[in-house]
């Protein structure tokens, strides 16, 4: 409501006021004429309409300001320009889409009180160990007052309430659905609590560009592409690896355990079988091809013991399966006006 007010306070003002002529009027000397006059002033631009509703560039400027700080650490100008257009367009769908969440809970008189945004607040503060003024000072640094600072918590909230309470009853998980996940994670990866590990390393820079990621994918495709015509892995590695602590070795990395490698690779290596090759897999120094060389696997836990948890995950990941699309339904029926350029 706020933005809706300043975007029509702005329509006012600039406005055009109509003459007003009374022939008993004394015309008054003409005054100097402003090098301005005449000339436009922008005071807010509006970057998205959704429904009746706008999202200013202030906004969007403020959600930006994180990421131009990392983005500004890219030394080339053309690449930086470029991430920080592509998330710049990534940032705005995203606040497009808590719009229309935040619509969707007014629209079904979803609550939330004054007093559950100062719970909130106060809990971040605690969390953070900072007090009104420290937290002031960190929001200032973020472009945000303690004012919308609150309202943004408020819609927060606001968004996470609806989810609860429109798409929630939507997630149904049973006991048959819990009983074939565990016997699936019998079966497959869950049941590997150790993997002997080998790689082959296409080293990237930091904010690598797009044609340095390119290479480094093309590169990495040469070597799967020998290993899958049955050369050595120990060989190809020797030969291709970029990693010079292990290209002599064959690319050995060793055995680890389940949370002892990347959470983002655990996934990946622990459900591949011995023997088998995966890549290009992503991580901080750049593309790996990645080869298990044997696996140790240990009994899961009896179901009973697992099962609460399990519940858990799969009503988890079934939320975020219906939260999307409930927010693509969501879309369809908006009326949305993206005006970045």
């Amino acid at each position: 409501m706020l933005r809706r007010l300043l975007v029509l306070l702005v329509m006012l003002v600039g406005a055009a006021l109509p003459a007003v002529s009374r022939a008993d009027t004394p015309a008054k000397p003409a005054r100097p004429t402003s090098p301005n006059a005449g000339k436009k002033v922008i005071v807010e631009r509006v970057v998205a309409i959704v429904n009746d509703a706008v999202i200013l560039a202030s906004e969007l400027d403020a959600r930006m300001v994180p990421v131009r700080t990392e983005a500004s650490q890219i030394a080339d100008p053309k690449e930086r320009e470029r991430r920080l257009a592509k998330l710049t367009g990534q940032t705005l769908d995203e606040m497009i889409s808590e719009e229309l969440i935040v619509q969707a809970a007014e629209a079904a008189k979803v609550e939330v009180e004054a007093s559950e945004v100062q719970a909130a607040l106060d809990e971040i503060k605690q969390q953070n160990k900072l007090d009104d003024a420290g937290l002031a000072e960190v929001l200032a640094a973020q472009g945000y007052t303690m004012s919308n600072y609150k309202q943004e918590l408020r819609r927060q909230l606001l968004r996470l309430r609806a989810q609860n309470q429109l798409v929630a009853p939507k997630v149904q998980v049973n006991e048959e659905d819990v009983r074939a996940k565990y016997d699936q994670m019998q079966r497959r990866s869950e049941a590997v609590s150790a993997v002997s590990l080998s790689h082959i390393l296409f080293k990237l820079p930091d904010h690598a560009t797009e044609q340095q990621l390119s290479e480094a994918k093309a590169k990495a495709a040469r070597a799967i592409e020998r290993l899958h015509k049955g050369e050595d892995f120990a060989k190809v590695a020797g030969e291709m690896s970029e990693d010079d602590g292990t290209k002599a070795t064959g690319g050995v990395l060793g055995w680890f355990q389940r949370g002892s490698i990347n959470p983002e690779w655990e996934p990946i290596v622990f459900a591949m079988e011995k023997g088998e090759v995966r890549g290009p897999v992503t991580g901080p120094q750049g593309l790996h091809v990645f080869m298990v060389s044997d696996v140790k696997k240990s009994e899961l836990k009896p179901f009973p013991e697992m099962k609460e948890q399990l519940m858990r995950d799969l009503r988890r990941r079934e939320m975020e399966k219906q939260t999307q699309t409930w927010l693509e339904e969501l879309r369809k029926k908006a009326y949305i006006d993206i005006k970045l350029r």
